[in-house]
């Protein structure tokens, strides 16, 4: 597929290219594995593409003891290894890491959270940070009330002078379940403003998600038919290949719905389903999504082993690769009944979509790594070739690929070159890389530069994640009250999950997409 450009400014994410202000940007949990593989590599290829300011100053906050040249030895390892811009360029990273400190405490030292202030008004003063804060929270979940405490007692919650601003960012996941991510959301309130919070969802910040409003709201020929009078069903995929890797202590506290379904599914689910918004502006944009989670039709407890599947792999093979079951990850228990997998039915019960069902599904060690948004058409009302004896061609589907291979990707029924008149189902593609001839961002990339610009649409809102938490509500409690129907593990390694997430599907006259 072949796209004829035409000269505009230069975007990145949903705004037009700004440069943002100078700041301190304060990491906690800096040595760390979100630091690590995402968050430097991120700000090194920012810096590498002038998205970054001359005056931003990176400080780096966590219990190991370092100097600021170790840390940013450190951080330059990590960016030779994960960057997927390398080798590092050193006149770039020598002027990157000059602006790199370390400040070394518990989050339990309130010493910490003062050495930590002093810091930074002293580079407001000598290196021109404006007196603008940015704090990421890059730890486990159980630490944020602690540092949300002591960012609040040190008064660091505030902005400096002259305008300045003071922004938060909170990893997912956002909250355990409905009410713990309550308790968090009035712990974090009572420090920050909700325009200072940033509730992050990397999938958010990925090329395909970002281009759903665009191709959404910007092409007349689509939207006219998003809707129940067209599409058949939709089907969202995220599956991964891989198993815990070493994080099964995570897991266990998690499942696939916390890592997945309440936050990277719903927020997919709500940028396909959303009405468009009055203004292309943060609010506007959240304001509909709710509207799509609040008309979501939650499940009566008795209902949810009828419309819900729930998982755990066992040994098989992925590729070549013989691998183990879930219960013998490292830091698993032997007879856990933790979810690795899951697949639902939801209706949406508006105007839009009344009668349309979506299918989600979400689960590791399946064969591929792959997210997927699959919209199916309804066939067309009267197929004229049967004289022809022209065979029923498969529906029109029309495919938004996330990862790996960012694209869309429609697929219509053609005539076979002959004689004769044949049917054959085509594809037609889209490719970011091939068509726009250069390598997309990464989310965390886009995300960090929104943030530090004050840009809060691709950021999820304390009524959002609350919302979303109270639709899986009633199946987290069924699960917790009730074991699983099917003895655990229920699918193969490298399968496509349990035979009962087919059933769930096949009930409807349906199946899923062959991936």
């Amino acid at each position: 597929m072949t796209l004829t450009q035409t000269p505009s400014p230069l975007r990145e994410g949903l705004r037009l290219q700004v440069m943002p202000e100078p700041c301190n940007m304060v990491i906690f949990g800096a040595s760390g594995d979100l630091a690590h593989r995402k968050l430097l590599p991120a700000l090194y290829n920012l810096a590498l593409e002038n998205y970054l300011p001359s005056g931003l100053n990176v400080i780096g906050f966590a219990r190991r003891p370092k100097s600021n040249e170790e840390f940013a030895g450190d951080m330059r390892q990590a960016v030779d290894k994960f960057s997927r811009r390398s080798p590092v360029k050193p006149a770039v990273w020598d002027n990157f890491a000059s602006r790199m400190q370390y400040n070394q405490s518990t989050f339990e030292d309130a010493d910490g959270f003062t050495r930590l202030k002093a810091l930074i008004e002293q580079n407001d003063k000598e290196r021109g940070t404006c007196g603008n804060r940015l704090y990421y929270l890059s730890t486990p979940p159980s630490d944020y009330p602690i540092i949300i405490r002591q960012l609040g007692a040190a008064g660091l919650n505030k902005p400096g002078e002259n305008g300045s601003w003071a922004r938060i960012i909170i990893e997912k996941p956002f909250g355990h379940d409905l009410e713990t991510a309550k308790e968090l959301n009035h712990l974090v309130h009572d420090v920050f403003n909700e325009d200072q919070i940033y509730r992050i969802d990397h999938y958010l910040g990925k090329e395909t998600v970002q281009n759903l409003f665009v191709f959404r709201f910007a092409n007349g020929i689509f939207e006219p038919i998003w809707n129940r009078n067209y599409i058949d069903h939709v089907q969202i995929t995220i599956s991964e290949s891989i198993g815990v890797e070493g994080r099964g202590a995570f897991y266990e506290q998690a499942g696939v719905v916390r890592d997945f379904i309440q936050n990277h599914l719903m927020q997919l689910l709500c940028c396909v389903a959303m009405e468009p918004p009055t203004t292309f502006d943060a609010d506007r944009i959240r304001d509909e999504k709710i509207k799509v989670m609040q008309a979501i039709k939650p499940y009566h407890a008795r209902l949810v082993d009828d419309y819900v599947v729930r998982g755990q792999y066992g040994r098989g093979w992925v590729g070549d690769q013989e691998v183990e079951s879930y219960r013998e990850e490292k830091d698993v228990k032997p007879d856990s009944v933790v979810d690795t997998y899951m697949a639902v039915k939801w209706t949406i019960d508006n105007w839009r979509w009344a009668g349309v069902p979506w299918f989600i599904r979400a689960g590791k060690r399946l064969p591929k790594r792959v997210t997927e948004i699959a919209i199916q058409f309804k066939a067309a009302p009267h197929l004229i070739f049967s004289n022809a004896q022209v065979p029923a061609h498969e529906p029109n589907i029309l495919v938004l690929r996330i990862q790996p291979d960012e694209g869309i990707s429609l697929r219509f029924g053609a005539k076979v070159p002959g004689p004769t008149l044949q049917a054959r189902s085509v594809n037609m593609d889209f490719i970011y890389g091939s068509s726009f001839m250069t390598e997309s961002p990464e989310a965390y990339e886009t995300l960090i530069l929104d943030c530090m610009l004050g840009e809060a649409t691709l950021f999820t809102r304390s009524d959002e994640v609350e919302t979303s938490w109270g639709i899986l509500k009633p199946i987290l409690d069924w699960w917790k009250d009730h074991g699983p129907p099917d003895t655990f593990p229920n699918y193969e390694s490298g399968t496509w999950g349990p035979r009962r997430a087919d059933g769930l599907i096949e009930s409807e006259g349906r199946s899923w997409r062959r991936i």
